[in-house]
This record gives structure tokens, sequence and C-alpha cells, in this order.
């Protein structure tokens, strides 16, 4: 499976690297991992350098590109440019009431990706 995983530099978007690279590893996928500018919190250059060596460690091979700009809908159309099986993203956090609280951009994906999209919590 040609997979995307889509991530800034949160934790959720960490857990969903070190759970896409298990996955990688034991069925394997082809990976492509698309590093967000998601915030003012996480440069981007260092987001892909941890990315990288994650990768390293994981013993898996796997891309790693920058898309700059809006990240949900840069990360849709480069999905569906590229013609990915599945996109994968991070996030989604209980309320109080146990409803999904879903960040922007894991919202805008969701809701808009014609591929199929996983979302790791």
């Amino acid at each position: 499976m040609n997979v995307l995983l889509g991530m800034g530099g949160s934790p959720d978007g960490f857990d969903a690297l070190e759970e896409t690279l298990t996955r990688a590893r034991d069925a394997g996928d082809e990976l492509t991992v698309a590093v967000l500018d998601t915030s003012d919190d996480h440069d981007p250059d260092d987001v892909e350098s941890e990315i990288r060596d994650r990768v390293d460690e994981a013993g898996v091979e796997a891309s790693v590109t920058q898309l700059p700009g809006h990240p949900g809908s840069q990360l849709s159309q480069f999905a569906e440019r590229e013609e990915f099986d599945r996109i994968v993203i991070g996030g989604g956090q209980r309320s109080p009431m146990g409803k999904i609280e879903l960040g922007e951009v894991a919202e805008f994906v969701l809701l808009n990706a014609d591929t199929t999209v996983t979302l790791v919590r």
C-alpha cells in the first residue's frame, strides 16, 4: 500500500509516525511523510530532521517532503495528485463529554480528501 503520513511537530503527529512506521515495516507499505507547517511552535526543518532520525532508527525506507501552504488542502491535493492509497494523520482528543475533538487540519482532511483517511489517536 502506498501511504502518505501528514504531520506537523505535535506529539499526536509523532505518535502517528511511530504507528505508521511499525505498520510499514510489518506490511511492507511504501511510506511518504509530508511535513506540514501547522504552527509557529514547530519549525518544519526541525520536524523534518526528527522524522528522518526516527525513520532511520525504525529501519524503514521512507521519503520525507515538506508541503508549504494550507496544511489540509496541500496534504489532500498531494495525496490525490500522487495517487496515494491512504492518508494517515494524528489527532483527535476526547472531550469531557466523550466526544472526539478534531484539530483544524484533521477535520479538513477528513471532510475533503478523496483518498481514504486513517486517524490515529
